[in-house]
């Protein structure tokens, strides 16, 4: 298919006069923080900032500005707090129906009432629209919606569901008009209406966004102060260009993403005016596999894969102290995290891999072509893709090559199932393991993948969610793992670390990135906090 570039048309001037506003005193002038996040409208993902559609970590850090939820998890962490709603909480201890109560005098930045039709509508749209990026997979377990009065809402659920609320907090549960959202269908472009603490201007450059404009939303009610009235989020085409940046005083902070170089050089060699700071991150990587393309159809060309890759090795010359290998879907310091993929196939070994593709009758050198997106998750994808094909190449059980592909190109060809092997990072959408495992072995995940393992969809998902004390879940998300790692429809490499840089005039920086990777610009202030 040739798939062609939606071109936006540019706006002339029209933040001049908004941006003209910033060039008044200190403590008038926007925040700018730096960001590699490319946005980019395409036609084959025309929306990219719709919450029907949206499912990545750059379009989730602009609606959280402009898109108010139910719930929000506060910047320390931990469970959900109200955030649009006065309150929330289950309605029986099975944990299978949530009722929430809205704030009264809510209304949208154009001061719009929103009443509990809205928070209907905005949740029903996104299963009826029910995309192909995922989204609608958090909301799946949702069996119906009731109103009550113009302020209740009721969440009947398919099966009971501990971690619902970690689930309404996420902008795929956005509050929308429908005037501004139709009901069956996406709203193209980076127009984004809604009721959070800031309201947005876009400046466009052609089918991309050159700068996004965050201003105090006057009509806001909710749970968060914003300690600043204009913020600037600014895309850079890499790392470097955005530390430039940062030197230069262009930019205030930079946050997503830090290179390793960068990071290293900020340690050992401080610049005068800039501090670094570490943010608790749980960032994995990992490949995943289309199961049903020739090449890896067969799982023990997975397993092998699994045998011969040198995680430590990986780790130690692309990323250094920023990155610790992994071997199971769900990182250290979450509930039910293991090593099963150690377990498996322990240290990286030859013999071992050539052993089970031997038993398998599989023929070697198996050829792969290992995909990865050259311009989503920082400068050292590329040389982390180099690395892993010659780790495979040089088993001479595998005849690698290494492909990139630009990110609004490579995530559509890796959903639609061109791509047998492709890297892929995840952010999670809340801090609980339900959000390692969900999202990619769940019905209609955001893979969308062909593998499917009924005990784990059907059985052992459902038995996990009912466990309100989420500790109690682990010897579930244990035998998860195991299944996993015999089968490896996807193979974990490593968990990141998360680092911010900023001008020493800025506050809130240590609570600007949260541990889902979340940008919380209402944290950032000029002085002491």
């Amino acid at each position: 298919m040739n798939r062609k570039t939606l071109v936006l048309p540019a706006v002339a001037g029209l933040l001049a006069p908004l941006l003209a506003a910033c060039g008044g005193s200190e403590g008038d002038r926007a925040i700018v923080v730096g960001t590699t996040d490319q946005f980019i409208a395409t036609e084959d993902a025309p929306a990219p900032l719709d919450p029907a559609y949206a499912y990545d970590t750059g379009a989730w850090n602009v609606l959280r500005q402009t898109v108010q939820t139910l719930l929000h998890v506060p910047r320390e962490g931990g469970e959900p707090v109200p955030e649009a709603a006065e309150s929330c909480g289950f309605s029986d201890k099975a944990s299978g129906s949530y009722r929430c109560t809205l704030r009264p005098g809510l209304t949208f930045a154009d001061g719009t009432p929103i009443t509990a039709e809205d928070v209907k509508y905005s949740i029903e749209r996104v299963l009826k629209i029910k995309s192909d990026n995922g989204t609608a997979a958090l909301l799946s377990n949702i069996d119906t919606v009731e109103t009550q009065g113009t302020d209740g809402i009721v969440f009947h659920l398919k099966t009971p569901d501990a971690t619902f609320p970690y689930k309404l907090s996420t902008p795929v549960a956005g509050i929308l008009s429908k005037d501004k959202y139709p009901g069956d269908g996406l709203r193209d472009g980076f127009d984004v209406d809604g009721s959070g603490p800031y309201t947005m201007k876009v400046e466009r450059e052609g089918d991309k966004v050159g700068r996004f404009v965050f201003t105090r939303n006057p009509k806001y009610k909710g749970d968060i102060t914003p300690r600043n009235d204009k913020v600037e989020l600014r895309p850079f085409a890499d790392s470097a260009a955005m530390g430039k940046a940062l030197e230069s005083k262009d930019i205030d902070m930079m946050a997503r993403s830090l290179s390793q170089k960068q990071i290293k050089d900020l340690a050992e060699k401080p610049k005068e005016g800039i501090k670094t700071v570490e943010v608790p991150g749980l960032e994995i990587r990992y490949l995943g596999f289309n199961t049903k393309a020739p090449s890896v159809e067969q799982k023990a060309v997975r397993q092998a894969m699994a045998a011969v890759v040198d995680r430590g090795a990986l780790v130690n010359l692309v990323y250094g102290p920023t990155a610790q290998p992994l071997y199971s879907l769900i990182p250290s310091s979450i509930t039910g995290h293991a090593t099963p993929f150690f377990d498996a196939y322990g240290e990286p070994n030859r013999d071992r891999a050539a052993q089970i593709l031997k038993k398998a009758g599989i023929k070697t050198p198996v050829k792969i072509t290992l995909n990865y997106t050259t311009d989503h998750y920082g400068a050292e994808t590329a040389q982390e893709f180099e690395a892993l094909g010659k780790q495979l190449t040089a088993s001479e059980l595998f005849d690698v090559t290494v492909k990139g592909t630009e990110w609004s190109t490579f995530r559509t060809a890796q959903k639609r199932g061109d791509y047998a092997v492709y890297g892929l990072g995840w952010f999670p959408d809340y801090p609980d393991p339900d959000n390692y495992i969900a999202p990619f072995l769940d019905s209609d995940n955001f893979l969308n993948t062909p593998y499917v393992n009924t005990v784990v969809r059907d059985q052992l998902i459902p038995r996990s969610r009912r466990q309100a004390d989420r500790t109690a879940a682990a010897p579930v998300y244990a035998q998860i793992q195991k299944i996993v790692a015999e089968d490896v429809p996807v193979l974990p490499l490593w968990q990141g670390k998360q680092y911010v840089a900023a001008r020493d005039d800025l506050s809130g920086v240590e609570y600007a990135l949260n541990t889902s990777s979340d940008l919380l610009l209402w944290e950032l202030g000029r002085g002491t906090a």
